[in-house]
């Protein structure tokens, strides 16, 4: 959520920040704003809306002048989106500027202290009270501006990644981070700060992250200071070469970034399993399970914690371990997970998953387990992001950058991961044959070709679309393996085309939602030849006798269901447990050709964030 991007070097800051800011739209945002200092005046220009609004603002209205500047994209937690809460914010003086990301918990008793020494405030937010409070302890500490953020944030209850420069002193921008991602990018003589390297990644391929609880000092003509906001200790910068490149961000003819990352689970899904799947030699290489394997092989059981799309797939691995590898597994909410008390061994390893690598109620579930003893794994797509420092060991996706707010190459990549770790503990404790290994890994190397074919029946989804797009409710249902998939395409519906969509396990249609069904009701049922095939068709029958309007996601072939359905989707043949892999895809398009006809923004749902860092 949010969207952080400064500047400050040799160049004329506007077009680098304006650009950044256009890169983090898919973020989530509901206002946004830019503050230059052209060494003379400090120009903030804000407003509700999106950058292109903001842009046209400027243009009119603001000075673009200056080498130095900060420029946010907020996702509104205190106060309403509008012109005034909008971020950059100032100090009472006007000397201070500053961008927040997170929510400041104690901001309300925070306030009223600096109300009662004259302090005033002009918006509703937490973040007008953090640069107020930084001022006052400028003010009565007589300190620079680095030590007194370091003394305000020892103050501040809550979540923040913030940037804040003094017109005073225009060489230096102070950055600081808990719990939300910040990054800086490290130029000839120049610096970049964002909420992830998308930004400035056509300027510099070296970076730095913030850990949590640091604080940066960033200033021109000298080197990068951190240290640690607590206890006030140095830490060395570290500097990694960056991976990304801009082809990877950019849509390449795409009409949205979401299809363009529909179309990208081929290659998303080889490039997850490369170099670790070797079927010729029958042979699964994957570090973080090798170095660990005693304490996979010697664990009770397995919880995994993961929120939304991401949960999703850990219900998917919940049948892969247990079918394959006979661990007993728990999927948990990661939200519901630190709050309830859970009963965590030394015994127990859980699993993290998350696209980002910075989802709040995950981190907070990661610290939770560590600090009960248990082996913490991490499953995530970014790089040096906090869920990949923060565990013990874990495994990237490799989806490359997903831009969509709504994940659709996250979820199959995940999949591929834990199915690759279900299969390595298989054969490592014995559960599975050699026969039954060796066909599961040559299966698994044919999923990319075979979501390819999947991908040719986007014109008939789109027909499907059309006539159903005016639904006001939609079921999804399916069983096994397939029961996780009905829950992500239920979600996918709701996330982009905001239709009330739900799914099910098929045999507990009769137990509630069979009462929703008429002649108005489409209903999405997944119903492959592998698993409990007879029982879906059962449920099918039962559908079709209360005339609700069925589309059947089927294997190749298939006859039984066609006759039954309105409409049918083929996926080609695979085993079972790798069926996930194939029947999500034209259910993430269905979702998006119904949000396109809607004419919905398909990449930036509204009140959604991509990054949930904030509870």
């Amino acid at each position: 959520m949010c969207g952080i991007v400064g500047y400050i070097g040799h160049k004329e800051a506007y077009p680098i920040i304006l650009e950044g800011l256009k890169r983090l739209e898919y973020r989530g945002y509901d206002s946004a704003g830019i503050a230059l200092y052209d060494g003379t005046d400090l120009n903030v220009c804000k407003t509700k809306g999106k950058v292109a609004d903001l842009e046209s603002r400027i243009e009119k209205e603001s000075s673009t002048k200056g080498s130095i500047g900060i420029g946010h994209t907020r996702w509104a937690t205190h106060g309403v989106p509008n012109d005034i809460n909008a971020h950059p914010h100032y100090s009472n003086s006007g000397d201070l500027v500053i961008i927040h990301n997170g929510i400041i918990e104690n901001y309300s008793a925070l306030r009223k202290e600096l109300l009662s020494r004259g302090y005033s405030f002009k918006s509703d937010t937490d973040t007008e009270v953090l640069v107020n409070l930084i001022e006052d302890i400028k003010r009565k500490e007589k300190t620079k501006l680095g030590k007194a953020v370091q003394i305000a944030l020892n103050q501040v209850v809550g979540a923040y990644a913030i940037a804040v420069f003094d017109k005073n002193k225009p060489d230096e921008i102070v950055i600081a981070r808990l719990g939300s991602p910040l990054a800086i990018g490290v130029g000839d003589n120049e610096f970049f700060i964002a909420s992830d390297a998308s930004p400035f990644i056509e300027y510099t391929k070296n970076a730095i992250y913030l850990e949590d609880e640091e604080m940066a000092i960033v200033r021109l003509g000298k080197e990068i200071k951190i240290r640690k906001i607590k206890d006030d200790s140095s830490v060395d910068p570290y500097v990694q070469e960056l991976q990304m490149n801009l082809e990877q961000i950019e849509k390449g003819g795409y009409e949205h970034f979401m299809l363009k990352e529909i179309y990208e689970q081929p290659r998303a899904i080889l490039d997850t399993f490369r170099g670790r799947l070797l079927s010729n030699e029958a042979i699964i290489k994957m570090v973080g399970v090798e170095d660990n394997m005693k304490k996979f092989l010697n664990a009770d059981r397995i919880i995994v914690v993961a929120c939304g799309t991401s949960w999703h797939a850990g219900l998917v691995s919940e049948y892969i371990f247990e079918d394959l590898a006979r661990i007993p597994v728990e999927v948990e909410y990661a939200s519901e997970f630190r709050y309830r008390n859970p009963v965590i061994t030394e015994k127990d390893i859980v699993i993290a998953i998350s696209q980002s690598g910075e989802t709040a109620d995950t981190l907070a579930a990661i610290k939770l387990a560590k600090s009960k003893g248990a082996f913490v794994f991490g499953v995530c797509n970014v790089v040096g992001s906090s869920i990949a420092r923060e565990t013990h060991a874990g495994a990237y996706t490799h989806a490359g950058p997903e831009i969509g707010v709504a994940s659709t190459k996250a979820f199959t990549t995940q999949i591929t991961v834990l199915t690759l770790i279900a299969l390595r503990l298989a054969r490592a404790k014995g559960t599975i044959s050699s026969s039954d290994f060796r066909r599961h890994l040559i299966e698994l190397e044919l999923i990319p070709e075979k979501v390819e074919k999947t991908l040719l029946s986007d014109k008939n989804v789109k027909t499907i679309a059309s006539i159903y797009k005016d639904a006001k409710n939609c079921l999804y249902l399916g069983r096994g393996y397939n029961f996780p998939v009905a829950l992500e395409g239920a979600l996918k519906l709701k996330e982009i085309s905001y239709i009330h969509a739900e799914g099910y396990p098929a045999a507990e249609m009769k137990h509630g939602p069979i009462a929703l069904i008429d002649e108005n009701m489409p209903i999405v049922v997944i119903a492959t030849k592998m698993g409990h095939y007879e029982k879906v068709v059962s449920n099918i029958e039962e559908i079709k006798s209360r005339e609700g309007k069925i589309i059947g996601i089927v294997t190749e072939g298939d006859e039984t269901v066609k006759k039954l359905a309105d409409h049918v989707i083929e996926v080609p043949e695979t085993l079972e447990s790798l069926t996930p892999l194939l029947t999500t895809i034209p259910l993430q398009l269905l979702s998006y050709h119904i949000a396109v006809m809607l004419d919905k923004n398909v990449d930036q749902p509204r009140n959604l964030a991509k990054s949930v860092t904030v509870e």
